[in-house]
């Protein structure tokens, strides 16, 4: 079973994110589960949603503790939420985070993709330059990087037309970019 977990802010579309790559995985004809978890948080506090998928129907309920991959859409979380928690050995985190900047050393044993989602989503005009909304091009960077189970970037930016209420060709064509663009910055 692979275990995903998304840290975001509210409003920033990580619970939708979920939804699309549970759709997204359905679609390979994998078994899966999403769902977040937050309480009262408002607009702007940091949220998590998770995805579970697997080749078999899972019992499983609740928090994922111990993900296989970890996706931050916003990089001031990393300020706010220690986002290696419970992660697995070898673990894929995903991080958006600014193109030239030095990315933060995270520690663990894990391997740190970054993409720039924010510039991205700007580019697509997905959402406003004081809150991109990044979560599609999180989800186009985590296609290139997670390779098992495989998931046909087709199958993710039709998930994504699906699912996203407006701009779905942007949503899909900004995932494309962050596929494109999503880096490797290093692995233990």
């Amino acid at each position: 079973m692979l275990g995903i977990r998304m840290h975001g802010r509210g409003g920033q579309g990580a619970v939708v994110a979920s939804k699309i790559l549970a759709k997204a995985y359905f679609a390979e004809g994998l078994q899966v589960q999403a769902f977040p978890a937050f309480g009262m948080e408002r607009r702007g506090a940091a949220v998590a949603a998770y995805v579970r998928v697997d080749d078999k129907p899972t019992l499983a309920r609740g928090e994922i503790t111990e993900p296989d991959v970890c996706l931050v859409l916003d990089p001031a979380l990393l300020e706010m939420v220690d986002v290696t928690v419970g992660l697995k050995s070898g673990a894929n985190i995903i991080l958006n985070y600014p193109d030239g900047a030095e990315v933060p050393d995270l520690g663990g044993d894990y391997t740190l993709a970054q993409v720039d989602a924010n510039q991205i989503a700007l580019a697509y005009k997905l959402g406003s330059a004081l809150a991109p909304i990044v979560n599609t091009v999180v989800l186009g960077a985590y296609a290139k990087v997670v390779a098992d189970p495989p998931l046909a970037p087709e199958n993710l930016y039709q998930a994504i037309e699906d699912g996203v209420p407006s701009k779905k060709e942007e949503n899909a064509q900004a995932a494309r970019q962050a596929y494109q663009r999503v880096r490797i910055v290093e692995g233990k």
